[in-house]
């Protein structure tokens, strides 16, 4: 089963499938995709995120950009997708609306999989199904129906995604600055790296950044900042031809050997090294 809803004037697009690993070609664009992966499934399904294996549950669904590398390989059980581009539902322009960014798209911390309660599995078994449906009516408020329950889709994962992994203890605007960080981060990692520069852009102080992640996560803010290009660098070493030397000016080293040294440092490897350790495990 796929479903695609197209506006060529905008070139927007919204899809719906049940089989993504089969069906994913069969869309007329996927390349600047976001992607919700549904388990639907009664048993775990397994996946490559960025050459990291990934087990998703029964009844979780998780989150991926255009950003990640993800293979299907792995899949021996249908997986549901819903995918769409920034030109039928930009994230970032509704941010006020929905406030995902940081939590469940373009965030820096680990790929969010949110696990549906028992107690709402009506609830998005109900969504599914007028979702579905809704691709069967095409009439002239077709994409505003979409675009209304991708929304709403949105919400419902972004409110568990808050409940399952943040800190009960902090309080919205807490929140609001830990996962606008997050996709600060996920937007400036190449030019700004130091913890002040985000500070400044969120009108707090870099203690204020320090105080607030050690509540919720174990890793410091500056961490956080490395391993996002750390995570990038191994992204162009594994899914493209790029040489260890384009790759550390891509990520704004002036001097490849000071890349070579801070990715060593990260890994315990050399980008050279982690090549050929990855190479040997293929």
């Amino acid at each position: 089963m796929k479903y695609e809803y197209n506006d060529a004037k905008l070139g927007a697009i919204i899809g719906f499938t049940d089989d993504v690993k089969n069906n994913l070609n069969r869309f007329s664009d996927t390349s600047k995709t976001i992607k919700f992966l549904w388990n639907r499934n009664q048993e775990p399904v397994n996946l490559l995120i960025d050459d990291m294996p990934i087990q998703l549950a029964p009844g979780q669904l998780m989150t991926v950009t255009y950003l990640h590398h993800v293979s299907f390989d792995m899949l021996k059980q249908p997986l549901t997708s819903i995918l769409f581009n920034r030109e039928f539902y930009c994230i970032s322009d509704h941010d006020s609306e929905v406030s995902c960014n940081g939590i469940l798209f373009f965030g820096t911390q680990e790929i969010p999989i949110v696990t549906i309660p028992e107690e709402q599995r009506r609830k998005f078994d109900l969504w599914f199904d007028v979702f579905q449906e809704e691709f069967s009516t095409p009439d002239n408020i077709q994409g505003d129906m979409l675009q209304m329950l991708l929304k709403r889709l949105i919400i419902m994962c972004t409110r568990l995604a808050k409940e399952q992994h943040i800190v009960k203890s902090l309080n919205n605007e807490q929140i609001d600055i830990i996962r606008k960080f997050s996709f600060l981060v996920d937007l400036n990692y190449k030019t700004k790296r130091k913890v002040s520069d985000y500070a400044d852009m969120l009108f707090k102080s870099p203690k204020t950044l320090s105080n607030l992640f050690s509540i919720y996560n174990q890793k410091p803010p500056q961490q956080i900042i490395l391993e996002r290009i750390t995570l990038e660098a191994k992204r162009l070493m594994l899914f493209t031809d790029k040489q260890n030397q384009e790759i550390a000016y891509d990520l704004g080293f002036n001097d490849p050997a000071h890349f070579s040294r801070f990715f060593k440092k990260m890994t315990q490897m050399t980008p050279s090294e982690y090549r050929e350790n990855k190479t040997n495990a293929a």
